[in-house]
């Protein structure tokens, strides 16, 4: 004799188990009204839709979307929680910076381990010899107008695709990997630097994505930087 394997909840359910079970239980979908907007009731009118059922589809749909929607929001609810916490650390590790080689550091590592971010380049404006050793790159004013003249003349970040000149000047020998980059210039009454993002995706940084992080990145640096150059 055989013995009957004992369902387990992977098992799909028999009809006639189920309908048992609605009939023990005549009070269900009063307790569990969420699952009648996914129950398919077609109304009895011949070939033709009904107007009720057509109705009933009609909210079905619009149901779903709904879901869909919010599932949405929650995502980026999560993905902005995510995002301030990282932000947080980033500032409070710029506040923490004792000189500027500490303050760099610090952004440099952020962008790498927290924000994964592919390529970071920070330029800073002046003479090489008269500014604190960082990771920061130090170029003159001078050769910032040559390269990246039309990204000095905004006062805000842009997000886009750059010319192999520019890419050249601001992520050296790593230009030809970059597909997409976000920059923003450094200003404390003039430019003193610029701060440039990269990603090898042409379609990671495009120019109608949201700046807001960088911007807010930004405007900490130029409230910190300025008190380590020379005036």
């Amino acid at each position: 004799m055989t013995d009957k394997k004992s369902p387990t909840l992977a098992d799909p359910l028999d009809p006639e188990q189920v309908a048992h079970y609605l009939q023990q239980h005549p009070a269900f979908f009063v307790d569990h009204q969420e699952l009648l907007g996914d129950l398919f009731l077609p109304h009895e009118s011949g070939p033709a839709v009904s107007l009720v059922e057509r109705q009933v589809s009609i909210l079905r749909e619009r149901n779903i979307d709904m879901r869909n929607r919010l599932s949405k929001l929650l995502d980026n609810a999560r993905e902005n929680d995510k995002l301030f916490d990282k932000t947080k650390r980033l500032i409070l590790s710029l506040l923490e910076g004792q000189d500027l080689g500490d303050i760099v550091d610090a952004l440099h590592y952020s962008f790498d381990k927290d924000f994964n971010i592919h390529f970071t380049s920070l330029q800073l404006y002046g003479n090489i010899d008269k500014l604190p050793s960082s990771q920061a790159q130090v170029v003159s004013i001078a050769q910032a107008r040559e390269h990246i003249a039309p990204l000095l003349k905004s006062n805000r970040a842009m997000c886009g695709t750059l010319g192999q000149k520019e890419l050249s000047f601001l992520f050296g020998k790593h230009a030809q990997d970059i597909g997409s980059v976000a920059t923003v210039p450094l200003i404390h009454g003039t430019t003193f630097g610029m701060l440039a993002i990269a990603n090898r995706d042409p379609n990671y940084y495009r120019s109608s994505m949201g700046t807001l992080f960088l911007g807010y990145i930004a405007e900490v640096l130029n409230r910190l930087l300025p008190k380590y150059l020379p005036r």
